[in-house]
Order: structure tokens, then sequence, then C-alpha cells
């Protein structure tokens, strides 16, 4: 694998974290969480926060790692936040003061959250867990925190600016003379972050026993299946929308590979940002530059224009999400 290739792959074993990422990192039971920046600046307060690569997708990747009974406090986004469950047991937490519904997630499901909502997630399994995370946008923009998280913050030195930068009066940081500290939202601001009703969040919850393989698909061959999680719209590739398409913007559609253990794709091209990441089994990916091989929990950005093919070399069969960039995207140029 040459040396543009691997900058590309990003293992899970060489995830670089942030332990102080939000205003919330202190509050206890949301102390030991890690944040993880893949691709894109992500929505971090830190300004430590470590970029894995920072070329724009059209979209962010990326990452949160927490051990049993770490809690993510109550936040909304301005644009399209979706999760794949790759290891451990959550509960999403919806609403301002957790009390608005929730969905518990196992390993392997996805649930995309609607813009403009307050939600939390904790990991209510018995080992520690990772969330694969993709933010709609080049610029995902700030978080908006519950009143509450303001509060616990300020108890514990840290005080969020607006523009979302985080200072940690403990570090010996200070505010800048001038600038403006960013204050909670008003009830006007809250009512516009209302949660939607149940039956509306439910369809934005997909588990692997759901996902339908697309014969349609171009990629679709003996032993290999692609299923449409996020699909904006109709697509050049022939995927309907659906089956989760959402009222808010998400700018990328989420599939799942699915290949049986020696099953390949064919080298082919695509001029849409493409991510993998793998769930279960180890993925070969084939360039004209050389091959990358990826195990759980790798991520990999396939340069555009550039062919590829896949092969499930594992024994056991491969589960790998992919991003790929715009709400249509075309289909393949097989080579």
């Amino acid at each position: 694998m040459n040396a543009m290739l691997s900058q590309r792959l990003i293992r899970y074993a060489d995830l670089i974290p942030c332990r102080n990422a939000f205003v919330d990192s202190r509050s206890p039971g949301s102390d030991a969480k890690e944040n993880f920046t893949l691709i894109g600046p992500g929505v971090s307060e830190n300004p430590n926060q470590h970029v894995h690569i920072a070329e724009p997708h059209g979209f962010n990747i990326g990452g949160a790692r927490q051990p049993p009974r770490c809690l993510n406090s109550q936040h909304s986004h301005e644009t399209a936040e979706v999760f794949v469950v790759h290891k451990g047991r959550w509960r999403m937490i919806f609403g301002v003061n957790a009390d608005e519904g929730e969905a518990v997630m196992e390993e392997g499901d996805v649930i995309s959250i609607p813009i403009h909502m307050f939600r939390g997630f904790e990991n209510i399994g018995d080992e520690t867990g990772f969330l694969f995370a993709v933010l709609g946008g080049d610029d995902p923009g700030k978080v908006t925190w519950s009143p509450r998280v303001f509060e616990l913050a300020r108890h514990y030195g840290l005080v969020l600016l607006e523009g979302g930068r985080l200072i940690d009066t403990t570090q010996g940081e200070s505010v800048p003379v001038g600038a403006r500290l960013q204050q909670p939202p008003d009830a006007a601001e809250m009512a516009q972050l209302a949660t939607p009703p149940a039956e509306k969040l439910a369809g934005c919850v997909l588990k692997p026993g759901q996902f339908a393989s697309n014969p349609a698909s171009p990629l679709a061959r003996p032993g290999v299946e692609e299923a449409a999680i996020i699909t904006p719209t109709a697509t050049g590739d022939f995927f309907a929308p659906g089956p989760i398409s959402g009222w808010w913007p998400h700018g990328f559609n989420l599939r799942c590979l699915r290949l049986e253990s020696g099953a390949a794709v064919p080298a082919h091209v695509r001029d849409e940002p493409e991510v993998i990441f793998v769930h279960r089994g180890v993925l070969q990916v084939t360039t004209p530059d050389g091959e990358v091989v990826m195990g759980p929990g790798d991520t990999f950005t396939t340069p555009k224009g550039m062919p590829r093919g896949f092969r499930a070399s594992s024994s056991n069969d491969v589960a790998a999400y992919v991003v790929r960039g715009g709400d249509a995207p075309a289909a393949p140029r097989f080579v």
C-alpha cells in the first residue's frame, strides 16, 4: 500500500481521541467519553481535537467511544447526525430534559436523528461501546446544549464562547478580552427544538434484520448484496427513496454492503466521495495503487475517480457501511 492510500486509511487501533471535546466533558457521568473526528472538522469545541483527514467530502465522519453508563448530554445539531452502532448497547434519549422518548440500539443498528431536536446517548451495555457517526455538510455548525449542561459546565470550570470555542479555566485558560459567552437557549429557541412525535422518530431507526437487499444495485452479484439505509431521493444507481429518507436534509446516502467469504465486486469508478466503514469481517479493497486490507472498525475513503474493487478475504462474511456523497449518487462505471 503506497503512502497516498495509507493516508486515507484510519485504523480503529490508531484512532486519536479527545477526552474534553465538549462543554459537558466534566459533567458527572459524561467525563469518561472519547470523541473522534475522522473526516472533516466535526463539531468539537476543543481546538486541540485531532482531525485524521481534513479533506472536504460534503459530510463529516466521526465517532464516540464510551464505557458502560457513560452519557453524552442533551444537545441539538444543525445538520443530520447518523449513528451506526459498531460495539455495545446504547440508549438514544430525546428531549431537552431527557424525558421525551428513547430508542435502544444494538450492534449494527442505524439511527438518523432529525436536526433541531435535543438528543443524548448512553452506553447501557457491559463493555466499552463505539458509535460510527456521519454529520451532514462540510461545516456541520455548532452544537446547541440544554440549559442544564451550561449549569454543570460552570460548576466544573468550563466556559463556552460564542462560535463554539471551549475555555478550560482549571487549566489556566482565561476568557479572551471582549469575547462573548455562549448563552443557553431561551424558551423561544427551545420551542424551535421540539421533539417530533414518537411515530415519526420510529421511522428513523433501522436494524440489520430490516435491511433489504436491492437486486438492481450495480454491485449486486452472487455472494454480494447492497442494501439501502438512508436514501433521500431516487438515485442514479437504481435505489428508490428510503427506508430512511428524512424530512430534513442529509446530503449523503448510507448503504450496507454485505459479501460472503470469497465474494468480490470487480473494479469500478465513482465520482462521488465514498467512505467505507467495516463492521464485521475483513474487506480487501484493490486499487491501481495497491491494496488496502480493512478489519472491523477501520475506515477508508477512496479517491474519487480511482478504480476500486472489493473482496471478502475473511472466512466469515463481511458487513461494511458505505457513505456516498450527494443525495443521488450516479451508477458506477466498471473498468
